[in-house]
């Protein structure tokens, strides 16, 4: 018995010697009371999670551009607790969460395909959610209205006692965030907007799953969307490649995205050749109506044309739309015409976790006979 002890001792050792060899110090490596195992993202650059015996680290790496720190989370399960203080975590949150404040309507749709729309006790602005499950929590005052993120009233929040706030920021400098968290109510920065793999912002479901303690859930739905957005990128890559414009212009300005953004890339996998394909950068391109007449006046195919829904609107807001090819043969695509209850764009709420709803709109509107099963979901013709 010794001998199969002093064995299993060194088998131990030598695997912690090993794993010291292949990867960078993390957080784990300055605790030896837990066994620390990293659960695998594929495709999100913005947050990490490792595994432990009594919960998760979750760390927030980019929760928007040009970030200067990161932000570090403990999601201890009920019941349980470390044998070590923690230096790095900012703060220990319970699992799973019962009530939850969300802060953007992108951070909707993973609680919901969780089953877990229940936990919501508030939002910042309620009229922009589309979610009919969220919306009638909403009217029957399930869900209470915060108003605008910065101006949410912080006697509030600190009076509903949330487990922890779903925060979204351009910046770091919010001074209501700062101070909920000097009342002890972690606020995790989701920065899923920063992604630019359209399967990145999906995958932050994941982190849903921990805090909700459904991890398994939460992975078998990612993958299904995964597997769906996959499949349907395979199918467009056989067809015929049209040429693709973007966007509108806002006071004079059109704001078309960038070719290495969430939007280029999902153009690029629907087998759209995108005006500004070759284009890198964080935001969006500004350009003035002149300069796109130039390079887009011929292109097949024109999407998300701002928040216009008609092309007598657009023809009345500026003439020049007219003479775009796209415009002439009634081949604009709006997301503006499928809404909520309230008036809120479902494809702002939505989007991001189904980028493969996207992809199948895309492949069925550049490519006339592929996905015949398939009906427009976000995206609709514009009409007269």
């Amino acid at each position: 018995m010794k001998n199969i002890s002093l064995l299993f001792i060194c088998l131990v050792i030598l695997s912690g010697c090993k794993q010291k060899e292949t990867k960078q110090p993390t957080i784990a490596d300055k605790l030896t009371s837990e066994i620390y195992l990293e659960t695998e993202i594929k495709y999100a650059k913005g947050f990490s999670i490792q595994t432990t015996q009594t919960g998760y680290y979750v760390t927030i790496n980019n929760p928007w551009p040009d970030a200067e720190k990161q932000y570090s989370f403990k999601l201890q399960r009920a019941k349980t607790h470390d044998r070590l203080p923690d230096p790095d975590a900012t703060h220990v949150i319970q699992i799973p969460v019962n009530q939850i404040i969300l802060s953007s309507t992108t951070h909707i749709p993973p609680v919901v395909l969780l089953k877990e729309q229940s936990s919501i006790i508030a939002f910042p602005g309620t009229d922009y959610v589309s979610d009919s499950s969220v919306r009638a929590l909403i009217d029957n005052g399930k869900i209470e209205d915060l108003g605008q993120n910065q101006t949410i009233s912080v006697e509030k929040v600190i009076t509903m006692q949330p487990d922890a706030i779903m925060g979204f920021g351009i910046d770091g400098d919010n001074p209501v965030y700062k101070q909920i968290e000097k009342a002890g109510i972690p606020v995790i920065y989701n920065g899923d907007w920063t992604e630019e793999h359209p399967l990145g912002k999906a995958e932050w479901i994941k982190l849903f799953g921990l805090l909700y303690g459904k991890e398994k859930e939460a992975n078998h739905i990612f993958k299904n969307i995964e597997q769906s957005y996959i499949e349907t990128k395979k199918i467009a890559q056989s067809l015929e490649k049209p040429t693709v414009i973007a966007g509108a212009t806002w006071k004079d300005v059109w704001y078309l995205p960038y070719g290495n953004s969430w939007q280029g890339k999902i153009i690029a996998d629907a087998h759209g050749d995108y005006i500004y394909s070759n284009t890198t950068g964080t935001g969006s391109l500004s350009y003035n109506i002149e300069r796109v007449l130039t390079d887009a006046q011929n292109a097949a195919v024109w999407i998300a044309p701002g928040q216009y829904t008609s092309y007598a609107a657009m023809q009345a807001d500026n003439n020049t739309y007219s003479q775009f090819e796209a415009f002439q043969n009634k081949k604009v695509y709006t997301f503006a015409l499928n809404k909520g209850a309230r008036g809120g764009i479902t494809y702002y709420e939505e989007a991001s976790m189904r980028p493969d709803l996207v992809l199948k709109d895309l492949v069925k509107i550049l490519h006339k006979n592929s996905l015949p099963d398939h009906e427009l979901y976000f995206f609709k013709p514009l009409i007269d």
